[in-house]
């Protein structure tokens, strides 16, 4: 690549029009070349990972000042303790089960949602509920019969004056050949 450059009796260069124009396509280009073959995601290998609350896992870690810690790392706060296996497969006109045990002072309030959107009981669908203790609550929720519908995702979730607590289980059905 040829630059132009004129000197005048300052010492100091000063670039020419066709100079101008080069530097420009040039920085375009770096611009261009420099972002080729790269995905969205930067230098991760292309990888595309869920963050946690995506996942069902619960959310901890350090928070800036104490009062956030201590609020969202309550130790009467609910969770989690038992749950079913996160991914089902289901035999088409069988029964699904699923369970969720939580813990938290006071008792959790455990609700059980499918794709996002929160489960009613009906003719179907049966959501049973035991106290155990005084801060310990299990739920299960059954299908019966299973059909293709009833593929998704379901989430359990306890939640208390402290904190929310949930699990993801993913269910895909399997036709039985008998």
């Amino acid at each position: 690549m040829v630059i132009l450059n004129m000197t005048f009796s300052t010492g100091i260069h000063k670039p020419t029009k066709i100079m101008k124009k080069e530097m420009v396509f040039l920085i375009l280009m770096l611009l261009i070349f420099s972002s080729f073959g790269q995905r969205r995601g930067g230098a991760r290998g292309g990888r595309r990972t869920k963050s946690r609350t995506q996942l069902g896992l619960p959310v901890t870690g350090k928070y800036r000042d104490p009062e956030s810690d201590q609020y969202y790392n309550n130790n009467n706060g609910a969770k989690i303790l038992e749950a079913s296996h996160f991914d089902y497969e289901y035999v088409l006109g069988h029964k699904i089960v699923f369970i969720c045990v939580a813990r938290g002072t006071p008792r959790p309030h455990i609700t059980w949602f499918k794709d996002g959107t929160e489960l009613l009981s009906h003719m179907y669908l049966h959501v049973h509920e035991w106290r155990m203790g005084k801060d310990k609550v299990k739920s299960k929720l059954e299908i019966d019969p299973a059909t293709q519908m009833d593929a998704g995702v379901y989430e359990c979730t306890a939640d208390n004056m402290y904190s929310i607590d949930r699990r993801s289980f993913k269910t895909d059905f399997s036709i039985a050949f008998d």
